[in-house]
């Protein structure tokens, strides 16, 4: 039996996820080819768990999984896996279970599915919905990528703005299109201008005789179909949001954008932002292969000898020195490594701070000078600290000054760098995430090295 769900299990007390138990019971059955056995232990289990379930198997494994469960996998499902592995999974399902699944989706699901896909294999899906779904699908896919266009779904209720809450709860029981779920009615105008919007829990709790405009929400906000899916996800984190009317350029309703999408938005752009600080890529997953995970990385792996040559250029500068006095080669190291550590901890901060728009135009220069207030309060502590070491070691209090004195300059240097770096790549449009690392990393270590070994050039040798 294969051990590749046991392994993903192995160690897991968390009550939202599939059992040992049922993770044996499943490979036990992907194992004796018993499709029936495999339907009936997943048939209670939530589409996630299904998802993670496929996304866990390797691609061997996968495509038994599928030749057995292929006929459940509907659209619920398919919205869930991960997009690293969702085309592989698309190829190997029927192509009529695959139109079954799309027609069930909503069609923000359906273009999230098919925008990176080849212009054959979206015509293949698109012809599987019917004319109003399409024509929907087709618009959004016609506004730019990553914008409100794209990320709403053209699924949305409304009713006009004189109307009453009998009226509207009339109007929701009789008709049968109405999306899975929603959360809100939109108001809307004679040209279909939105003018506001009313919680089904305010609808429902309303006397029939109240007209609608009266029971409106104040946190009622359009958004346009060209603004950023980003700054999408910020509005409704920022304004606590449920769900948001989307806008043509002519301010009439074209869609919706639910919470569930936002935060999406949002959970994308911070996982992009930890792997583009780390350099392994932005579209790095736990499923990729040894081929396309060592290609995703070979590109920073080359950026960083250039800037390691360049570090060591700084060195051979002070190779007398360094010959002279064996210790500055045991501690240059460490001048190197804490401006390192504080430079990327600031830039952490910062980068985070861009991400959120918490840091702004207003309070830049008080961060500014709080991370270099920072910087220099931390050298001097680790100056007195390292001082103190250096002391012990070599007994020499010549040596132990050099090294506290570096250690200020790097971490006062490291401290303004982290801070500096990200808002000068925002200020040029690029992105923060991708290249400060690599700059803060280069400036400590080209600081560090020189303070130190200037420094001991002048006052030892």
């Amino acid at each position: 039996m294969s051990d590749q769900l046991e392994n993903a299990a192995e160690g897991s007390d968390d009550d939202f996820e599939l059992s040992q138990i049922e993770l044996d019971a499943i490979n036990r059955a992907i194992d004796a080819d018993d499709g029936p056995a495999l339907d009936a232990l997943l048939g209670p289990v939530h589409a996630a768990d299904i998802a993670d379930l496929i996304e866990q198997l390797t691609p061997p494994r996968r495509r038994m999984f599928l030749a057995l469960y292929s006929g459940e996998i509907d659209g619920e499902i398919l919205t869930e896996i991960d997009e690293s592995i969702r085309e592989e999974v698309i190829e190997h399902l029927p192509r009529e279970v695959l139109a079954e699944a799309v027609r069930e989706m909503d069609s923000d699901d359906v273009v999230d599915l098919i925008e990176d896909m080849e212009a054959p294999e979206q015509q293949a899906i698109l012809a599987a919905l019917d004319e109003p779904d399409r024509a929907a699908v087709e618009q959004s896919l016609a506004y730019p990528e990553y914008s409100a266009g794209r990320l709403m779904q053209s699924e949305v209720v409304t009713a006009p703005e004189h109307w009453t809450v009998g009226e509207a709860i009339d109007f929701l029981r009789q008709e049968d299109w109405l999306p899975d779920q929603f959360y809100h009615v939109i108001l809307v105008d004679p040209r279909r201008h939105p003018v506001g919007y009313v919680t089904l829990g305010k609808l429902l709790a309303s006397r029939r005789h109240i007209a609608l405009r009266d029971i409106t929400e104040d946190s009622f906000r359009t958004i346009s179909t060209r603004q950023d899916e980003g700054d999408v996800a910020h509005v409704f984190n920022k304004y606590h949001l449920i769900s948001a009317p989307v806008v043509d350029d002519d301010d009439r309703l074209v869609g919706v954008i639910t919470i569930d999408d936002a935060m999406a938005v949002l959970d994308e752009e911070h996982e992009e932002d930890i792997l583009r600080l780390a350099g392994v890529g932005d579209d790095s997953a736990i499923s990729d292969t040894v081929m396309e995970t060592a290609r995703q990385r070979v590109p920073w792996l080359a950026a960083n000898i250039f800037t390691a040559l360049l570090s060591a250029s700084v060195i051979a500068l002070f190779e007398g020195a360094i010959a002279k006095l064996v210790a500055l080669a045991v501690l240059m190291p460490i001048v190197a490594s804490m401006g390192g550590n504080a430079g990327t901890q600031t830039l952490t901060v910062a980068v985070r701070g861009l991400a959120t728009k918490s840091l702004t135009r207003t309070n830049r220069i008080h961060v500014v000078r709080r991370e270099m207030t920072v910087g220099l309060l931390n050298g001097a502590i680790f100056g007195v600290v390292m001082g103190g070491v250096t002391y012990l070691w070599f007994h020499d209090p010549k040596l132990s000054l050099v090294i506290g004195m570096s250690m200020i300059v790097n971490l006062f240097v490291a401290a303004l760098g982290g801070i500096l770096v990200p808002l000068t790549l925002e200020k040029a449009g690029a992105d923060p995430a991708l290249a400060s690392g690599t700059f803060v990393t280069t400036l400590t270590d080209i600081v560090g090295f020189f303070t130190f070994l200037g420094l001991a050039s002048v006052v030892l040798m």
